[in-house]
């Protein structure tokens, strides 16, 4: 049973939403006024308040950061019958939990109703709290307890000081360019600079040139003489990401470079040296590549001389929640919300650690940036972050393939995931859902009424309803 604060000078509408909550065990207490209903919810705190926007007075909308300064952790419902852009966003952005449209559908105001008393019943009842020395962590810090993680910290304060080229491998979202930033600020040259290249990322016509520099005419468009990426890295660090994409006429001025300490300038005669320490990374086989005869063996070897291979997050689940409470750390301070989402609820840590992270630390920081950017309060709740993430913590039987083996999923299993998986993708646009699924609307209701797949804000409809979908 819940206490819930009505404000409305809609005495009608005050009047059926006490009777309908009524039916449903809960408690109301209701006032007309936005100040009535302040002191109201001032003198006994209720567990949830519903605020008009258009009163007498001052305005809902005008009076919600009273309530959130007097109340910060009750959710706050807005009702109106105006749904303009611009009221609905100046509501979220003060904090209110919902929004709702008169005349009010009380299936959705049930939906929202549920959706902030989960919200308090996870921050009440259960969460962990991300702890200050995890929101006190960098943005670039490295964290894990791990054995496997324990062994890449040794590894590199055992080589940092030492002038040899690293190779760090390891999926892609693992944390590579983190290792290399670590080895160069443990190296002997920690104040120099760090310059990365993603070998990927340049067109390889264009590559040489970034790397080694040109000279001015050296080709069509060189105006001036321009010093490359290895010039930069002088008495620091060069960091050669995703280094299996170098073409065989890169690959080969590179072991020029880590053999003899010294590169030609596109368009240059004379040879220039360098003391850069060379690090390269890659998500690839290199020594597949090299069989296949993609990758130089000479300049492999040169690269190798010591590796240190980052293990996939699925690998190293005990590290998770350090994780959470660093990345915390660093995405509180990149919104602007110091400490504003310090907590996060035990069924929601819970299925973090038991998810497979196909897309490793990356997808993880991804995840959690998206929570708490949509998250009104400092928890972080099951409604914030997609379905899929819980399949695996139900059940062997409702699972996301990459979170279950594939040979222990039903033909349904795997649909139901699927379904979630574009429902997801699309911001549960059902319109879209039905073109990228090929099946027609009715269809799709029926399958989302038979795997029991909601949209986490069930408040909000899709576009296609608003157009009569």
């Amino acid at each position: 049973m819940s206490n819930i604060l009505i404000i409305d000078d809609d005495f009608a509408s005050c009047r059926t939403l006490q009777l309908h909550f009524k039916s449903q065990g809960h408690n109301t207490i209701m006032a007309h006024t936005a100040d009535e209903g302040l002191d109201q919810a001032r003198s006994t705190p209720p567990d949830v308040i519903i605020l008009d926007i258009e009163m007498p007075g001052r305005s809902g909308l005008e009076a919600l950061p009273d309530f959130k300064r007097s109340l910060p952790e009750v959710p706050v419902l807005m009702i109106t019958a105006f749904d303009d852009m611009d009221t609905t966003i100046q509501a979220m952005k003060s904090g209110a939990e919902d929004y709702i449209r008169k005349p009010i559908d009380i299936d959705e105001m049930d939906n929202a109703l549920a959706h902030a008393l989960l919200r308090i019943d996870s921050e009440n009842k259960s969460t962990l709290f991300a702890d200050e020395e995890g929101m006190e962590s960098g943005a670039n810090t490295m964290v894990g307890r791990s054995r496997a993680m324990q062994d890449v910290f040794k590894t590199i304060g055992l080589v940092a000081q030492k002038p040899v080229t690293v190779l760090i491998t390891g999926e892609s979202g693992t944390g590579k360019e983190l290792v290399a930033r670590a080895v160069h600020r443990s190296g002997n040259y920690p104040s120099g600079p760090f310059v990365a290249v993603n070998c990927a990322a340049i067109v390889e016509t264009l590559l040489e040139s970034d790397m080694f520099g040109h000279e001015k005419g050296a080709f069509t468009g060189a105006v001036n003489r321009q010093a490359g990426k290895f010039a930069l890295a002088d008495n620091g660090t060069i960091f050669l990401d995703e280094i299996g994409e170098l073409s065989p006429s890169v690959q080969a001025k590179l072991l020029r470079v880590l053999q003899e300490k010294e590169y030609i300038p596109v368009g240059g005669r004379e040879p220039r040296k360098t003391n850069a320490r060379v690090i390269a990374a890659t998500n690839v086989d290199l020594d597949e590549r090299a069989r296949e005869g993609r990758f130089r063996d000479d300049l492999l070897y040169r690269l190798k001389i010591v590796t240190i291979h980052l293990p996939p997050l699925r690998e190293r689940r005990k590290d998770i929640l350090d994780l959470v409470k660093t990345l915390l750390a660093k995405i509180n301070r990149e919104l602007g919300t110091p400490n504003g989402v310090c907590r996060i609820a035990v069924d929601v840590m819970d299925a973090l650690v038991r998810y497979s992270w196909p897309g490793n630390v990356r997808e993880l920081e991804n995840m959690l940036m998206k929570a708490v950017a949509l998250c009104t309060g400092d928890t972080i709740t099951r409604d914030l972050l997609p379905d899929f993430l819980f399949y695996a913590e139900a059940s062997k039987n409702n699972g996301r393939p990459e979170a279950i083996p594939a040979d222990e999923q039903s033909l349904q299993d795997i649909e139901k995931a699927h379904i979630a998986r574009v429902l997801e993708s699309t911001n549960w646009h059902r319109g879209r859902t039905c073109q990228i699924l090929g099946v027609s609307r009715p269809r799709l209701r029926r399958l989302m009424s038979q795997y029991g797949l909601e949209s986490p804000r069930h408040n909000i409809r899709e576009l296609d309803d608003w157009n009569g979908g």
